[in-house]
């Protein structure tokens, strides 16, 4: 178990833990929750070693193995499966192994080097690597595309299924949701509830953390506080907690002015001095209560819009999508007609790549459709809160400049006072205070970047809300005053998110994007959830069976020859001249009889060609029979005590035994193919 006695906990001069004691029982999922800033990230690099605790104890199971989520972005060209693999960590350790021990030709080492990588799952290591990769929300082509040819969060998918890819006693996962899709979110979540080990996860996602936690610490003024529960439940015992801390002060309050009044009355009296004294001591020695206090929470209101057109705006048999480079377009949704109306709170559902993003970004005129029209409602005025913060902000440029740029943008048609000291006061409001309007974006956390596209949203006074991701990096708090907030908007909310709590607080229909089209979702967000499940298993299995199919799955009706073509060609080429002095036109139409007469030439030709190609294949099988029955002996042999030689040898009969096997493999499915391309 983890345990941690007393511990002291800084950072520079300030203090994140205060003599905290906790307890972590192996097989626990734990949530880590606190304010941003309160300790969170301090406490796992205490877990995993980068660092040490400034007072007390800390103890961790030296056996146990560790996986975590590394932040740095991957820059590889190694392919994606590839890379996922390499988290097997053991698996890495154990090849290198049987590397060295067949360099120095140590016969018992290759032995142990074998018998190793079959427990380690060596033979099955590339379809687990692919299985989370695919479950992350990867396309099968992608599997072998190199690492650096994705973008920033695909890449940090890939560190998390090399993370979950790593035999662990001890996971910890900090923010795992944050560059996730619901459908990607809802597999993660079906993963880790079945993840054997103890593990620990900071999130700000209370849906997430309420699937996969059974036990939450909290991290509040330094301490560390033990709760038997998820997410939900810790909310529930905390405010019956901070209910009886409150109740409890008010009581030893009423306690302490009876004692002082008893004091001042009659410390003076000599009959009574000793009484005094004692209620004296008694008021030194009591442990004092401390008064609840309440923490400033974070709030914020959209202001009234000035005009609400209805319909906000409507669509109508549009095409989606982007042009390339060289000009070419490439269509991702088609045939769109919709219509938003005022008022309305839409949900925007879908897989991902299936053009959530692409649908946002056209409202928002950030893309152009590649057809048909959108026509916008007059006085329309969209707030848009981009997936990629840095889409809508200028790294170099800190709040203030940004707010005051916006002012000058909206000229006339802004409604609020656009004064520097104004904009100052308006920054403030968000939590940007001193010397903070003065940073600059691109040192700025993930939290604070999405604060002030709000900041600029609200202050634009908009009439239509284009939300795609906005809880990405904001902590439960902001993401309980963005759900208010949106509640109490007179607008319209367009909604793309993976936090469930949000989509459930706030939208009340939803839209499916998907296969090319977008049209109503008819049930709620658990009926989503089903089909994302369903459709993870569908997907898996359609993987399986191409992975199984190879090469073999070439279309036979792009590349297969009739039989009635193949005889037609043959008599062609081969047929003594006729009368007219020519050979046999082979698209010339022939009767029944000479029509029967060339199906019959054609099956005894195609007949003539598959023949060796069959009887090699039965070959092949009949060999891949013989090599598996030999594996199996030898890997039983090996589990057996033998002399170091005759191991060595086993090792060595092993290796040779498994590479015929891949080339016989390789050969099946070249001879399959060639069998299929002629028909057969």
């Amino acid at each position: 178990m983890i345990t941690l006695k007393n511990v002291t906990l800084r950072r520079g001069a300030k203090v994140l833990l205060n003599g905290v004691n906790a307890t972590i029982n192996p097989g626990e999922n734990v949530g880590l929750v606190g304010r941003n800033g309160a300790g969170k990230s301090s406490l796992f690099a205490l877990l995993n070693g980068s660092l040490h605790e400034d007072g007390g104890d800390f103890s961790i199971p030296p056996q146990w193995r560790m996986a975590q989520v590394a932040q740095n972005m991957p820059e590889t060209d190694e392919s994606a499966t590839d890379f996922v693999v390499a988290g097997d960590t053991r698996l890495a350790e154990l090849r290198a192994a049987l590397v060295r021990a067949e360099a120095s030709d140590d016969g018992m080492a290759i032995a142990h080097a074998y018998t190793d990588l079959a427990d380690a799952g060596d033979h099955d290591a590339v379809p687990r690597a692919q299985a989370l990769i695919l479950g992350l929300g990867f396309k099968v082509s992608e599997l072998d595309k190199p690492v650096n040819s994705f973008s920033g969060g695909w890449r940090m998918r890939l560190q998390l299924a090399r993370a979950l890819m790593c035999p662990s006693d001890l996971l910890l996962l900090d923010e795992p949701t944050n560059h996730l899709d619901l459908d990607a979110l809802v597999w993660l979540e079906s993963w880790l509830q079945r993840y054997e080990g103890t593990m620990i996860v900071i999130s700000h996602d209370r849906e997430f953390l309420d699937a996969v936690t059974n036990v939450t610490l909290h991290i509040d003024s330094a301490q560390l506080t033990r709760y038997g529960g998820n997410y939900s439940k810790f909310e529930e015992l905390r405010a019956q907690q901070l209910e009886l801390q409150q109740a409890s002060f008010a009581k030893q309050q009423e306690k302490i002015a009876h004692l002082k009044k008893f004091i001042d009355r009659f410390k003076a009296k000599a009959s009574k001095a000793k009484q005094a004294q004692s209620r004296v001591k008694a008021l030194d020695r009591m442990e004092k209560i401390a008064p609840v206090l309440a923490e400033a929470e974070f709030t914020f209101e959209f202001k009234e819009p000035t005009n609400l057109p209805n319909p906000m705006l409507a669509i109508t048999d549009a095409a989606f999508g982007y042009r390339a480079d060289d000009g070419s377009e490439k269509t991702i949704l088609r045939q769109v007609n919709r219509s938003v109306l005022a008022g309305q709170r839409i949900g925007i559902l879908g897989a991902n790549g299936q053009g959530k993003s692409t649908l946002v970004k056209t409202i928002a005129r950030t893309m152009a459709p590649l057809a048909g029209t959108i026509t916008e409602g007059k006085g329309l005025s969209i707030g848009y809160f981009a997936q990629q913060e840095l889409d809508v902000l200028r790294p170099h440029e800190n709040p203030l400049e940004h707010m005051i740029r916006l002012a000058k943008e909206l000229g006339p048609q802004s409604r609020e006072p656009s004064r520097e000291q104004d904009l100052r006061s308006y920054l403030g409001t968000f939590n940007f205070t001193g010397d903070m309007v003065k940073q600059t974006v691109g040192s700025m956390s993930g939290g604070e970047k999405a604060r002030l596209v709000l900041a600029m949203i609200v202050w634009q006074r908009p009439n239509l809300l284009l939300l795609d991701e906005p809880t990405n990096h904001l902590d439960l708090a902001t993401r309980e005053a963005l759900s208010m907030a949106l509640n109490e908007f007179e607008g319209t909310v367009m909604l793309v998110s993976h936090d469930r709590a949000l989509l459930r607080a706030v939208c009340d229909e939803f839209w499916m994007v998907g296969r090319g089209a977008v049209g109503p979702f008819d049930g709620d967000l658990d009926d989503y959830q089903r089909y994302l499940l369903d459709e993870a298993k569908r997907q898996r299995e359609l993987a399986k069976q191409e992975a199984a199919a190879s090469s073999a799955t070439l279309q036979t009706t792009d590349a297969a020859v009739t039989a009635p073509e193949i005889a037609r060609d043959a008599l062609a080429a081969s047929a003594p001249p006729t009368g007219t002095g020519g050979p046999i036109d082979p698209k010339k139409p022939v009767d029944g009889r000479e029509q029967r007469k060339l199906d019959a030439q054609a099956r005894q030709l195609l007949a003539q060609k598959l023949r060796p190609l069959k009887r090699e294949l039965e070959q092949i099988d009949q060999r891949l029979a013989t090599l598996a029955q030999e594996k199996a002996q030898l890997e039983e042999g090996l589990l057996q005590p033998l002399p170091p030689a005759e191991i060595a040898d086993f090792g060595r009969r092993l290796k040779a035994c498994a590479e015929e096997i891949e080339q016989l493999e390789e050969k099946w499915l070249d001879v399959s193919t060639a069998l299929q391309e002629l028909g057969g």
